[in-house]
């Protein structure tokens, strides 16, 4: 043997300092496979060659999975896939050097095919025939078959007629009879399928993400929102909106897509998942602009959303509710309690009082909408003013005598006794009319004294007279005087 041959051997072991050996490459080739492989397991691969009668697909072990090249026709005769393209398929079939594949056990069969797909948990494809009593009539391999409607889908079957003539996959759960008794199930490869895309949507998602999802179903309690086949969450009443509500049904509606926010990822007593959601959390809090958009002074349109003793609460905005006071709600009724103003889901016209968006809070009121008839009180009632009047509430002291809306004086009781016995004053009730003349007024204190109109004539009768004597008194003595003189003449 030449040097140089023996060179070249010593040659083939080495290799360049930054290239890996072929020991490496064999390793690192090798940790990639996927050697726990078995009958009935789904598998994902690319296509890797192309034949007459056979396509040829990367199965992550050693050896290359076929899968014969029929099943993979359209109804036209035309393959679906080409090199590169990725397909799911089952593993129906393996030894030491062929790995088996197909979509699902189909087309004509006898026993054994049935057997190999009952014992090892293979799909396989069958025809909806006709709807049956308890389920559905389906032809497999030739061969009728029974699937409960409970089995026919995940979720529960009202109507039977869209289901008759498809083609569906199924797992067969009953095989007796030397093939006479053949029970399928659709669902479960549904909730085998639905099992693995949740467990993926879960490891992607964490609490306090906002995600997407449609409104599936409403309970008094709250709305449930599927985030992904086989997954939901719940969104409580009180996270639905910033809104008080009193059903679901006032926020949102089935079909609805939302976003929400993710509050915690737990899972039950059976080790299910359970999602809470919020969708008020995935908006803006309404209260941290809220000083920006109410003014003081502001006047607005709200709807009342509950009243308590004190007042009622209205909301002027989505998550925004303030307070009118009893005291704030008219100028013109003296209000004992609020319902006897206003009642839950009464729009009203309000305004802006004072405003505290830390505290969350709102002062508003009803009564400075409609306008403060004290303002111009002075010049619509002056002393002296003679008006018609109604009895509002008797006391001890004095009548209030109700004068126009929101203005109201007080007939003393000392007027009332010193006035004729035959006026009727103090027989007066609640709700009755009576005349009345202004002695004074007080704006600024919102008072008016009231007496007997009958009283106020006789004092301006008494002002005329003395006036009238004095008059005449002056005159007398000019006479006397006058007829004194002449005598002395």
């Amino acid at each position: 043997m030449s040097d140089s041959s023996i060179n070249d051997d010593s040659n083939m072991d080495r290799t360049d300092d930054n290239e890996p050996s072929f020991a490496e490459l064999l390793e690192s080739y090798e940790a990639g496979m996927n050697e726990d492989l078995g009958v009935g397991d789904k598998i994902k691969g690319r296509v890797v060659a192309i034949d007459d009668h056979c396509v040829f697909v990367d199965t992550g072990t050693k050896a290359d999975g076929m899968v014969d090249k029929e099943e993979l026709l359209d109804e036209k005769g035309n393959l679906c896939c080409r090199l590169g393209d990725e397909l799911e398929l089952f593993v129906v079939a393996m030894d030491e050097s062929e790995i088996r594949l197909s979509r699902a056990i189909s087309g004509i069969g006898g026993i054994e095919i049935l057997k190999d797909a009952y014992h090892n948990r293979i799909p396989i494809e069958g025809k909806v025939v006709a709807a049956i009593k308890g389920g559905f009539q389906v032809e497999v391999v030739k061969r009728r078959a029974f699937c409960p409607v409970s089995q026919m889908d995940v979720a529960y079957v009202e109507e039977t007629e869209p289901y008759i003539g498809q083609t569906y996959s199924f797992l067969v759960t009953t095989l007796s009879e030397n093939g006479r008794n053949i029970v399928l199930s659709r669902r479960k490869l549904l909730e085998q399928e639905q099992a693995k895309v949740r467990q993926a949507y879960l490891e992607q998602i964490s609490p306090g993400e906002v995600v997407s999802g449609t409104v599936t179903r409403m309970m008094p309690y709250g709305a449930f929102v599927q985030l992904c086949p086989g997954l939901e969450g719940m969104v409580h009443i009180s996270e639905l909106g910033w809104s008080r509500l009193d059903k679901p049904q006032d926020a949102v509606c089935l079909g609805e897509r939302i976003e929400a926010k993710v509050l915690k990822i737990e899972t039950d007593a059976k080790g299910r998942p359970r999602i809470s959601l919020s969708v008020k959390q995935a908006t803006e809090d309404p209260w941290l602009t809220a000083a920006r958009r109410f003014a003081i002074g502001t006047r607005l349109t709200g709807k009342v959303t509950r009243c308590a003793d004190f007042g009622a609460f209205v909301e002027v905005a989505p998550g925004i509710e303030g307070l009118v006071h009893v005291s704030e709600m008219s100028y013109t009724r003296r209000v004992n309690k609020p319902r006897d103003m206003v009642s839950p889901g009464q729009s009203v016209a309000v305004m802006v009082k004072a405003i505290d968006p830390e505290a969350r809070r709102m002062s508003l009121s009803m009564k400075e909408v409609e306008g403060d008839p004290w303002l111009d009180a002075r010049e619509r009632f002056p002393a002296g003013t003679v008006i018609e009047g109604v009895v509002e509430k008797k006391e001890n002291f004095g009548f209030f005598i109700n004068l126009a809306p929101g203005i109201t004086g007080l007939l003393p009781m000392s007027k009332i006794k010193a006035a004729a016995a035959d006026s009727g004053l103090e027989r007066l009730k609640t709700g009755d009319r009576v005349k009345v003349s202004v002695s004074q007024i007080d704006t600024a204190q919102r008072r008016i004294s009231l007496a007997p109109a009958r009283e106020e004539a006789d004092k301006n009768w008494r002002r005329f007279s003395s006036g009238a004597n004095s008059s005449l008194g002056s005159l007398g003595e000019k006479l006397q005087q006058a007829m004194k003189n002449k005598q002395k003449d």
